[in-house]
């Protein structure tokens, strides 16, 4: 390995980077970007990466955007800061609310701003409980999320998050929070369990969880449409509809996690409609300001506002809120981006360009490491195994996934490795048609790589 540069090595003396082996990676030490264009970023040596994953999930309208630079600072020259706390406000948070109930694909009462997804799904929860004593439920409290569920890393929205890394020696999950079952057929069907049969059984099994749990306890469920860090999974046909007839059934209140899936990521202005269900109240982040600065929100149905207000007139206030939440700067630049979408036609260009994305990812089925190339839109994830035959998955200590990035890293090609040895793919929409096929040219290659350096280290022997 390399002697680490300079910088390389004030990074390791001076930062905790999320989602590391912290012992193992005082040797390997970081990539350092420094630098980014479109759907390209440049590390420190000048070389070019396709930017497979937007970042994290967010980057919609690629890097370099100069009309979210100027509106930034112009925005910045005018009101750098303000608050909206004890009824102050400003002229960027009222529009963006204002566009955001008129995008909402269901009828949205109010807007409640703060800086990321974790903390849009803690505000759902704390609103959900705040409903249900405005109502005279106090024990309807228990929130249902899904085995491999990402919704934030805060103590609540860790919670409900139902991958075990997230939980492991941090005491989590808290009390209260139920991980219902994964709707992903390739690792949980019965054999010979068509994808409607799968479906079927996930509701019942939540429909008996929620009646062994007591159904006056219960009171939400939370799911993205499709699960982006549990690893790209996309439910099987027919599941939403059957979870929403049970959730109604029982009066648990629906959120739709769009973080990942919000602006245009599956095709449609949010995952919600693409995967055909109607819930109560969603979240958003990322792309809503394409990540250029921080911003997220929780669209708020007229009745949970109707008990918001009732209980805060009661009690004497509305407590809570983030120094930061609807920032003139972000709201700003997410006014501005969400023009960009529209204009640009950007979500009817992810619906163009996904047939294509999907084809050649489904064309990585045929490989010998791949047990499952899956996806919607412009979002994919690519299993890895070690035996196609019996989807036995590779051992964690082996880090096949983890090697598979820097295979792709050697390519020119950014991706992430997730629970699982599962390498997910979520460009800026921006990309074009050549560049879709030049990322997954590169992802082929580094799949190449890693089959022969897995077969070297016997890893596929049982």
């Amino acid at each position: 390995m390399p002697p680490l540069s300079n910088l390389a090595a004030r990074d390791i003396e001076t930062l905790v980077h999320p989602y590391m082996n912290l012992a193992s990676f005082r040797e390997s030490g970081p990539l350092i970007i420094e630098r980014a264009h479109g759907i390209h970023v440049y590390d420190t040596e000048g070389k070019p990466y396709i930017e497979g994953m937007a970042g994290l999930w967010c980057t919609a309208l690629g890097y370099g955007n100069e009309e979210l630079v100027e509106v930034a600072a112009e925005q910045m020259r005018k009101l750098s800061f303000a608050h909206l706390f004890t009824g102050r406000s400003h002229d960027p948070a009222i529009e963006l609310a204002e566009k955001l109930k008129e995008m909402a694909p269901i009828p949205i009462s109010k807007v409640f701003f703060c800086n990321s997804g974790s903390e849009a799904n803690d505000t759902q929860i704390k609103l959900v409980w705040y409903l249900n004593n405005a109502l005279g439920r106090p024990l309807k409290k228990k929130i249902i999320s899904r085995v491999k569920a990402y919704h934030g890393v805060t103590v609540a929205a860790a919670s409900l998050t139902g991958l075990p890394a997230n939980h492991r020696d941090f005491d989590l999950p808290l009390p209260g929070f139920l991980h219902a079952g994964c709707p992903h057929h390739y690792r949980f069907a019965n054999e010979g369990e068509t994808e409607e049969e799968f479906a079927t059984r996930l509701a019942a099994e939540l429909d008996a969880m929620i009646v062994n749990e007591g159904p006056d306890t219960v009171a939400a469920f939370i799911a993205e449409p499709v699960m982006g860090a549990g690893g790209v999974i996309v439910p099987p046909q027919g599941y939403f509809e059957k979870i929403m007839a049970v959730c109604a059934k029982y009066d648990v209140f629906m959120i739709s996690d769009e973080v990942i899936c919000g602006f245009g990521r599956l095709g449609t202005a949010f995952g919600c409609q693409k995967l055909n269900f109607v819930p109560q109240s969603i979240s958003i982040a990322k792309a809503l300001s394409s990540a250029y600065l921080p911003i997220a929100a929780v669209m708020i149905p007229e009745a949970m506002y109707q008990a918001l207000l009732a209980e805060s007139k009661k009690i004497g206030v509305f407590g809570h809120g983030f120094t930061y939440g609807g920032h003139p700067v972000s709201a700003a630049v997410a006014l501005k981006a969400i023009e960009i979408y529209a204009r640009d036609r950007i979500f009817e260009r992810t619906a163009e360009l996904a047939p294509q994305f999907q084809a050649r990812l489904a064309a990585l089925n045929t490989h010998p490491l791949v047990g499952e190339a899956r996806g919607l839109g412009l979002i994919g994830g690519v299993e890895l195994v070690a035996d196609k035959a019996s989807r036995r998955s590779f051992a964690p200590a082996n880090g096949v996934g983890p090697r598979a990035v820097r295979f792709a890293e050697e390519e020119g090609l950014i991706v992430r490795s997730v629970l699982g040895d599962v390498l997910t793919l979520c460009p800026p929409l921006i990309i074009s048609a050549a560049e879709i096929d030049e990322l997954f040219d590169r992802l082929t290659r580094a799949l190449d790589k890693t089959f022969d350096w897995v077969r070297r280290e016997r890893f596929t022997e049982a």
